[in-house]
């Protein structure tokens, strides 16, 4: 496992973050045991960072995360949360509501600090009270010893830079935007890093889409850009490849932010996902896929924000 500076924090990460939300049930029932095992198989593989939120199972993932951590030395691992989204469409940026969800999240995660708390997709709030309100309040949380560092996450770069451009924040989260077939946060991440904003990347199987098994139902990708992902995989398998393995080992050593969040449930995908990295990348295989993807390759979806940095 490598590790890397998050930005101009104090934070060394694990090039390989645990993503909780399957801790909430976001992607489907686990067996609770299967939880607590990957994440306790992910800090004897050298795992430390951990990523949560209230919106993952409506808190049930910051309450299973917190279980699976009793007794392990807090020094040992680094606990990431988010504000300001708490349902599908419930969100609440403002410094009251921010304020009791940290210490809500505190209660449920079992510690008395979080070393990194982080506006949650932005872009479904409004620019001006982040910038004004929401992130000052967390740097009053920061004063008083309750958090150790303020990010933002969301999903169209644009907003997350307009936000970084003006707020001062230590990371930026990106979802879905390095990976094989969406590149669009290389693009931006001089411009973070100019902000003063450590980069994490997230997703890098696309939500799935990356996967033998391809996009959900739910997921908000075109039709176009589910078949080109159908065709890589089976192009994979083919080649006595996984699409997914292929996915995650580019992403991980290839992208230009310190970490990278996966999300896990079981212990068996955590082992799965280290030993991945522990391979070399077939480079043969990559590049087929690569064309493979090339008719879609940095094609998004629509979400909101604001049209970009000014």
């Amino acid at each position: 496992m490598r590790y890397h500076r998050l930005g101009h924090t104090d934070l060394i990460v694990s090039e390989l973050a645990f993503g909780a939300a399957p801790l909430g049930s976001m992607f489907g029932v686990f067996a609770e045991q299967d939880g607590v095992d990957a994440v306790r198989t992910a800090l004897d593989a050298g795992v430390n960072l951990f990523d949560v939120a209230p919106y993952y199972g409506a808190t049930t993932a910051e309450t299973a995360l917190g279980d699976a951590l009793r007794g392990v030395d807090r020094g040992t691992y680094l606990l990431a949360t988010k504000v300001g989204r708490y349902g599908l469409a419930d969100f609440d940026f403002s410094a009251q509501r921010v304020r009791r969800s940290v210490t809500e999240s505190l209660r449920r995660l079992g510690t008395d600090h979080l070393d990194l708390i982080q506006c949650h997709d932005i872009e479904f709030g409004s620019p001006a009270q982040i910038v004004g309100e929401t992130v000052p309040a967390l740097r009053a949380l920061q004063t008083e010893g309750l958090v150790g560092h303020v990010g933002i996450t969301g999903y169209p770069l644009p907003t997350l830079a307009h936000v970084a451009a003006r707020a001062h924040v230590d990371t930026v989260l990106s979802y879905c935007q390095y990976t094989l077939q969406d590149r669009r946060l290389a693009a931006w991440e001089e411009y973070f890093t100019a902000c003063g904003a450590g980069v994490v990347n997230a997703a890098p199987l696309a939500m799935g889409a990356l996967t033998r098994q391809g996009a959900p139902d739910w997921h908000p990708g075109s039709f176009a850009l589910h078949a080109r992902c159908a065709e890589a995989a089976d192009l994979c398998e083919a080649l006595g490849g996984d699409l997914a393995k292929l996915a995650l080992q580019f992403s991980v050593t290839a992208t230009p932010a310190a970490t990278t969040v996966v999300g896990t449930s079981s212990p068996d995908e955590v082992r799965r996902n280290v030993a991945w990295l522990a391979e070399p990348i077939d480079q043969e295989l990559l590049r087929a896929v690569e064309t493979c993807l090339e008719p879609v390759r940095d094609r998004g979806w629509s979400s909101g924000g604001v049209a970009g940095p000014s």
